[in-house]
């Protein structure tokens, strides 16, 4: 009688790690000014540390072509597809490295009305992929360091 020998694999998923940057200002101005200036995005050149570019059809549903620059980080351009991109409220891409799954960032604006003259603006980014613990350092260093600059130069100029 011939001898079969059964293999049993078993079956791993990737464990998918997840991080999130969120960062926050108050601006003194309408959310209608900040919506202004962040969806006047031939202008970002001039006054965005960051994100230097950002061109294509912006709506629900369209990829569009961003520029980031963090600084002391290497600049990289892709194409996310935008998610929302609610007046005065909120605008949200996603995009991925290579391919879904490897590494996902699904970026975030969002303006809160205070009620009081003031606007907070809310400026994250969810993050995740097999990839994520690798780049968890730069994440935490350069690609936030670049929020926080495109922050306080998006309230300079509201607030002008």
């Amino acid at each position: 009688m011939p001898f079969i020998e059964l293999c049993f694999i078993k079956e791993s998923k990737v464990k998918q790690m997840k991080k999130e940057i969120r960062t926050e200002i108050t601006i003194q101005a309408a959310p209608e000014r900040i919506w202004e200036i962040l969806s006047h995005f031939e202008n970002y050149k001039n006054w965005n540390p960051f994100i230097k570019s950002i061109t294509g059809t912006v709506k629900a549903g369209e990829k569009i072509i961003v520029r980031l620059e963090p600084p002391e980080g290497k600049g990289m351009t892709f194409k996310p597809k935008v998610l929302a991109f609610d007046k005065n409220k909120e605008f949200r891409w996603i995009g991925h490295l290579l391919f879904p799954g490897l590494f996902d960032g699904e970026h975030r604006f969002e303006l809160i009305d205070n009620g009081n003259g003031t606007t907070t603006f809310v400026h994250a980014e969810k993050f995740k992929g097999i990839l994520v613990r690798m780049l968890s350092k730069m994440l935490d260093g350069s690609t936030l360091n670049g929020f926080n600059a495109m922050n306080k130069k998006l309230k300079e100029e509201a607030e002008k």
